[in-house]
């Protein structure tokens, strides 16, 4: 991503400090990167320190302060655990109290319903609806506590709308969260903090990728766009720009919205697995193997 790719002018975002959680790859990486070059103060968290660190050496090592740009600070934290998230918080407030906050970090894959178990259930909902509140709480108590305004901007899926056939752990967690942003939107908006979400339609990252369309290229090419009137997928840097204007004081008048950019997918009544209902079982245990195989991939990763 270069400057030319943002909307914003240089600087903008300097004096801002984001966490970004599931930061060190994927959406969360691409979101990151935006902030930073316009001189936010990035942390990017995750369970996988090497990848974070790979990732905030990467991103500084392209966009170097004499730039303009700030700085990425990675921090290993499993989510799912809150006492966790104190100690992370605690970490970050030493340095100095963030601004705003992305909920990124989510889990997720595509399985019938039927053939989900219980641990395969808590590996999102753990993640996406427990560890989002959790991360929200610890920054909402000191914003609160402190009397500072804050920013929270949640990803989510247009699924929140629509349901998401075969993606049923991801659809009702991130639900949940899109009723958090409504409900702590008009409970803290007068204390200064406020809540938006995005939803976005298909973005390709190679992680995600791996589990909600096995055996496709990451970059999503070779695969039939449907629901979009637009043909196409998103690109990163739309959302990189929709991210920061959220996340600008100067839009502190828009609270408790969830916001789609999905090419218009959702309004044409796409953006979800409905055509999955065609697979039979060796298809998905097809999927169920390729998922596993990117799952192994991700743990001999993790630090946390």
């Amino acid at each position: 991503m270069t400057l030319d790719d943002l909307m914003y002018r240089p600087g903008l975002m300097q004096g801002q400090r984001i966490l970004v959680t599931g930061g060190g790859t994927g959406l969360g990486r691409e979101m990151a990167e935006g902030l930073m070059m316009l001189g936010a103060d990035v942390y990017i968290c995750g369970r996988r320190g090497g990848v974070l660190e790979e990732t905030a050496k990467a991103l500084m090592d392209a966009h170097p302060a004499s730039a303009g740009a700030g700085k990425v600070t990675p921090i290993a934290c499993d989510i799912r655990v809150p006492e966790a998230i104190a100690e992370m918080m605690d970490t970050i407030w030493a340095d100095g109290p963030l601004t705003g906050l992305i909920n990124n970090a989510a889990g997720n894959f595509i399985s019938r319903t039927e053939d989900l178990s219980t641990r395969g259930f808590d590996a999102i909902a753990n993640i996406v609806f427990r560890g989002s509140f959790f991360v929200t709480l610890e920054a909402g108590k000191r914003w609160l506590k402190q009397g500072r305004k804050g920013a929270v901007v949640s990803i989510l899926t247009t699924w929140v709308w629509s349901g998401g056939p075969f993606t049923v752990p991801s659809a009702m967690s991130k639900a949940g969260l899109n009723v958090m942003t409504q409900s702590l939107a008009a409970e803290w908006g007068n204390r200064g903090v406020r809540f938006n979400a995005i939803a976005p339609g298909p973005f390709p990252t190679e992680g995600a990728w791996a589990r909600l369309s096995p055996g496709q290229p990451a970059d999503g090419s070779n695969r039939e766009v449907t629901g979009s009137p637009l043909g196409r997928m998103g690109e990163m840097r739309e959302l990189a720009n929709l991210a920061v204007y959220l996340l600008h004081p100067l839009s502190e008048y828009v609270n408790g919205q969830t916001i789609a950019i999905d090419g218009g997918g959702w309004n044409a009544g796409g953006g979800g697995f409905s055509s999955l209902r065609a697979w039979g079982d060796a298809e998905w245990e097809a999927a169920r193997a390729s998922i596993q195989g990117a799952n192994a991939q991700d743990r001999a990763r993790r630090t946390v």
